[in-house]
């Protein structure tokens, strides 16, 4: 039986590195978003951004957490080698893209933070994108299974 030993770049390891610690910031946001950012907290806001924390309907919340646990658990595999971090990134991407369409599309974020409201979301949809791409060689070359 001849088996061959496939070398994984140093860069490989580097950027699922970076990957798991944006997704553990994807975590982060979500927990203050989710559970921080009430009371006391949202009352400090102006009333503007409390308004605007106010058209998020608990959909957002799950499909928020879906994104962010997807990525998380992806990455994780990632770095472990399994080949199962395409899906997870997958699901991700697609959650990420609801959640953000809602953002731009449905709230009224671009009124209350003008065109910084776009940054954000453009930005995780292209590191949503690009975590499948890594997956994706990663699997083609062999370096996960």
């Amino acid at each position: 039986m001849n088996t061959t030993i496939t070398k994984i770049p140093t860069w490989f390891w580097v950027i699922s590195v970076i990957l798991l610690l944006w997704n553990l910031m994807g975590v982060t946001s979500f927990i203050f978003h989710s559970i921080v950012m009430t009371g006391d907290a949202l009352n400090e806001l102006p009333q503007n951004e409390q308004a605007l924390y106010g058209e998020y309907p608990l959909w957002t919340h799950i499909v928020f957490a879906i994104a962010v646990f997807s990525g998380l658990l992806g990455s994780i595999l990632l770095l472990a080698k399994n080949k199962m971090a395409k899906p997870l990134f997958a699901i991700c991407l697609v959650c990420v893209i609801i959640q953000m369409f809602h953002n731009l599309f449905l709230t009224t974020s671009i009124e209350v933070y003008g065109n910084e409201a776009y940054v954000m979301p453009i930005l995780v949809v292209l590191i949503s994108i690009f975590s499948i791409w890594l997956a994706d060689k990663a699997i083609k070359r062999n370096w996960i299974h």
